[in-house]
């Protein structure tokens, strides 16, 4: 078996984010938490998963302290609740660039007043919008 490369002890945010969360299917379990999926068959049927591979991604979600058993079933912890803007930031992205133009897809709404979300964006303290050109990573010697 191929053992898996860790980025858990990297000085970069980015690559230990990934460590955490970086596969796809636990980012799409993260995404059926968000969306209300609380038991296992309830994840199991979504995502269409292995048993066996579902059964890890929880495991490791739950021991990187991104969701927690409950009596309900597993539930997003205050550091699961802090992916979400990840997640939108995914979903704004796959509908800009993931489908056809008219290609129907699902769409996140405000719960209000039942409209899109307004694109997410990057600003700097002093409330302009950047983009990755205005920023720079000061990396540790």
């Amino acid at each position: 078996m191929v053992k898996r490369t860790r980025f858990d002890e990297e000085s970069c945010p980015v690559a230990r984010s990934v460590d955490a969360v970086g596969d796809w299917w636990s980012l799409l379990i993260v995404r059926d938490a968000f969306d209300g999926s609380r038991r296992f068959g309830e994840f199991q049927r979504s995502l269409g998963v292995a048993k066996n591979i579902l059964s890890a991604r929880l495991r490791a979600l739950v021991e990187n302290g991104i969701l927690e058993q409950a009596p309900t079933g597993y539930e997003l912890t205050a550091k699961g609740e802090a992916l979400f803007p990840v997640i939108v930031a995914l979903r704004q992205w796959g509908e800009a660039f993931a489908f056809d133009p008219g290609e129907p897809h699902s769409e996140l709404l405000d719960r209000r007043d039942q409209q899109p979300l307004k694109p997410l964006e990057v600003h700097a303290a002093d409330g302009r919008l950047l983009t990755s050109a205005d920023t720079e990573v000061h990396k540790l010697p």
